[in-house]
């Protein structure tokens, strides 16, 4: 590994098959930033570190279920095994599947507490031990325009994001040598809603999505806040399409 190596950001992005977190991986790259992509479709990342790659990227790619503590750190690892060390780590992966709470869709619940409260905890827990030992790092978590606002059919879906917003803040507070990035997209392009089995909740967002912002959008705030100085944190971001009530 080369000085120049040493020296460029590693930033772990989880759910990065698509979405928000493809569209940072590659911003990232294009910006000389060294990634290391995770997700469950395998396939899907190997394709687009490919792509990264073709254009003279610096990244890597480990399959990961963020709903074990143990796959969470042995991404952290892997991260530190290719490139030496760790900077930043972008707790992306979530779900969505929205749905009224009398329809009582509770196998959808538990799995949304999983993959986005759990998910971003396995994440500090598997990261946090690193930063703390070099004193320096950056959490970038990713709440929605959900962790502000309670909006019919999403109750445990913006439970589940008003949670990333306390845990982060929590974080931040204990943590005064580590930055802490609390990242809040509006409506967005994404995968997310088809994670949504309800018809209902379904169309509702179909209607909704005709004001949808890219993900590049997304990307780029959280390309903001890392490239502050090491003594600037920036502690939120709240990004949505403008109109967007709420």
């Amino acid at each position: 590994m080369t000085t120049q190596e040493k020296t460029k950001k590693v930033v772990l992005i989880t759910g990065a098959s698509s979405g928000i977190g493809e569209a940072t991986a590659r911003l990232l790259a294009r910006q000389g930033l060294q990634v290391v992509l995770g997700a469950r479709r395998t396939d899907r990342l190997e394709t687009i570190v490919s792509e990264i790659r073709d254009k003279g990227g610096a990244a890597e790619y480990r399959t990961l279920d963020v709903t074990s503590l143990e796959d969470m750190q042995a991404f952290v690892e892997f991260a530190k095994d290719k490139f030496g060390h760790l900077d930043v780590l972008v707790n992306n992966a979530g779900l969505m599947p929205l749905s009224k709470l009398e329809v009582l869709k509770v196998d959808e619940w538990n799995r949304m507490i999983d993959v986005n409260i759990r998910g971003v905890l396995h994440g500090i827990a598997a990261a946090l031990p690193t930063f703390k030992q070099q004193q320096s790092g950056q959490f970038m978590n990713l709440s929605s325009i959900g962790g502000h606002n309670v909006y019919p059919t999403a109750a445990v879906y913006c439970a589940t994001k008003f949670a990333v917003w306390a845990i982060s803040e929590g974080l931040r507070q204990e943590s005064p040598d580590i930055r802490v990035t609390v990242i809040s997209p509006g409506n967005t392009e994404s995968e997310l809603v088809n994670t949504i089995s309800d018809a209902e909740a379904a169309q509702w967002v179909e209607e909704f999505r005709g004001s949808a912002i890219p993900a590049d959008a997304i990307a780029r705030a959280i390309a903001f806040a890392i490239e502050q100085p090491a003594d600037v944190d920036v502690n939120e971001i709240i990004v949505r399409p403008i109109g967007q009530s709420g």
